[in-house]
């Protein structure tokens, strides 16, 4: 008999794992959680290592093929390489990658390498140093590039992630695509999401449409590229440039036809959709003593009431949705 895999009413299996490790990070950035005031959940109601585990093999007994590491800022918390390497050997799972802020990353670029970890997401939203302070509320703009560049001669597959928002960094939107052009970089602008943590959101004036039109006029010859099924970039490619670019309609949401994704948050909060409501805890359940089988079961529930797209799962939403992007696990 054939293992159940994660398949929703409308024929979407799900093999990737968005997994965070923590709601921690060290940035502030302005799209994500407040300066100050923000309530970290304590070191016991983080999934510990173990758990963390034991839920993986779970999801990868499932059909999951792949496991990208978010927070937070994954590299926050102390212990993370020692989980990478024992994750790396599990059954099935064919790839792990990691999205971070890039301020901790250099110093486990070799033990990234020794683990078969070779795909990394920086999160860089300016490539001017004092647009860089003024979004993320840290000065680091220096050790987060030089760090791209290192993991780039180190062989890595390194992608840049961009929130385009007006009056913060649409005077970077050129100089990123340029980056591409001596160096083998694929940018991926995101529109904002109303994940901030706080109590409002102004709507983006910055769609994915807007940003593709502003940069076509830089370059009206762009070349477009042909993506996975899955994918939720489109991307493209300026001619005779060595990396590429791509848009992500996040707040559109035009891509919820072929989403695969599935969220685990630090706490064991279990999410379909990012916009949606939690569908269970499974830390708790984890703890209640659950067995395998009867977690499976509540997995398998909660795909099965998966919303047709990010608008369905938002109308869901009983409360506000701006919850920190930190909590929501990136």
């Amino acid at each position: 008999m054939s293992k159940p895999l994660l398949l929703d009413k409308y024929g979407r299996q799900l093999t990737y794992l968005r997994l965070s490790v923590t709601d921690r990070c060290n940035f502030r950035c302005y799209y994500c959680m407040p300066q100050e005031g923000m309530d970290f959940a304590a070191r016991q109601e983080l999934l510990s290592f173990e758990e963390l585990y034991q839920l993986s093999a779970l999801f990868c007994g499932l059909g999951v093929t792949k496991i990208r590491i978010t927070g937070g800022e994954p590299f926050v918390r102390a212990g993370i390489i020692p989980f990478l390497r024992r994750l790396s050997q599990l059954p099935g799972l064919e790839e792990i990658t990691v999205t971070s802020n890039g301020t901790l990353t250099q110093k486990h670029i070799n033990a990234l390498q020794e683990i078969g970890i070779r795909k990394i997401n920086i999160s860089l939203d300016s490539l001017d140093r004092e647009r860089f302070h003024r979004i993320t509320r840290r000065d680091t703009f220096d050790a987060v590039y030089a760090c791209i560049f290192q993991l780039l001669e180190a062989g890595f597959d390194v992608k840049l992630n961009c929130v385009v928002a007006e009056g913060k960094n649409i005077q970077d939107l050129v100089p990123f695509v340029e980056l591409t052009k001596k160096h083998k970089l694929a940018v991926r602008f995101l529109e904002e999401m109303p994940f901030n943590g706080s109590d409002s959101f102004a709507l983006p004036q910055w769609s994915h449409w807007e940003i593709l039109q502003h940069l076509q006029d830089h370059y009206p010859a762009l070349e477009k590229l042909q993506s996975e099924p899955s994918s939720t970039s489109v991307n493209y490619r300026v001619p005779g440039y060595v990396g590429s670019f791509g848009i992500i309609p996040s707040f559109s949401r035009t891509f919820c036809g072929t989403c695969n994704r599935i969220r685990l948050g630090a706490t064991g909060e279990l999410r379909t959709c990012l916009y949606g409501p939690p569908a269970t805890n499974l830390r708790d359940l984890l703890r209640l003593g659950f067995s395998t089988e009867q977690l499976t079961q509540e997995i398998l529930e909660a795909v099965s009431l998966r919303a047709k797209d990010g608008f369905a799962a938002e109308a869901s939403q009983a409360q506000s949705i701006h919850t920190s992007m930190s909590v929501l696990g990136g």
